[in-house]
């Protein structure tokens, strides 16, 4: 109850830090469960898809990429579908199925970048729109105001700056974290997907 008061106090302006403060928490726990789900099957469907194509069962690293459902299976399976047509075809499959996986990682990053640039501004604007209320009130008092009218205007005021700049510092860090992960990721996905591209390439010859 407490912090609504305090939030109250801030004036309109609070508003949208508020609901951007929850915007931005509703994506951070969205990105990080994703991310982190995504990365942690890596290593097994690395070792497990390496595995099957060895024994050349295309269409079972096809099946196990369908059943796995994580990024790095949603490339090699579009890969692996196009092996018949050649090195370059698969190459190229694997590379726009990467950039398509890429942009759902990233999904909301750009809200939250928003957000860590937006929610500050909004805290100087309700600080700005406190003091020119608090001059107002000097006026109206025609200068006879005592430290007292005025102290109560200008901290209220100057809440929406804290919180803005609270709200705008935590999306901003979050929003590097999360930017790394996804890179360190796409590296992960790289790292399985040069190794897929080798192997069927190594399979070809022997086919041939």
């Amino acid at each position: 109850m407490k912090l609504l008061s305090i939030l109250l106090k801030g004036g309109w302006i609070m508003l949208p830090i508020f609901l951007s403060s929850i915007i931005a928490i509703g994506v951070i726990i969205d990105r990080y469960i994703v991310i982190r789900k995504a990365k942690k099957n890596i290593p097994n469907f690395l070792v497990k898809i390496r595995t099957i194509l060895k024994k050349g069962d295309i269409d079972g690293a096809i099946n196990y990429c369908v059943e796995e459902k994580s990024s790095a299976a949603n490339i090699i399976r579009q890969g692996l579908k196009k092996h018949k047509l050649g090195h370059a075809r698969v190459k190229e499959a694997i590379e726009n199925a990467g950039r398509q996986e890429v942009k759902k990682l990233e999904k909301g990053l750009s809200v939250l970048a928003t957000i860590s640039g937006v929610a500050p501004l909004l805290g100087f604007l309700g600080t700005v729109t406190g003091m020119i209320g608090a001059f107002m009130r000097i006026e109206d008092l025609q200068g006879a105001a005592n430290p007292s009218d005025l102290a109560g205007g200008i901290w209220e005021a100057l809440l929406t700056t804290a919180f803005g700049l609270a709200v705008g510092i935590i999306a901003f860090m979050f929003y590097n974290y999360l930017v790394s992960a996804i890179n360190r990721l796409v590296l992960d996905m790289e790292i399985v997907s040069n190794d897929v591209i080798d192997i069927l390439e190594e399979k070809t010859l022997e086919w041939e």
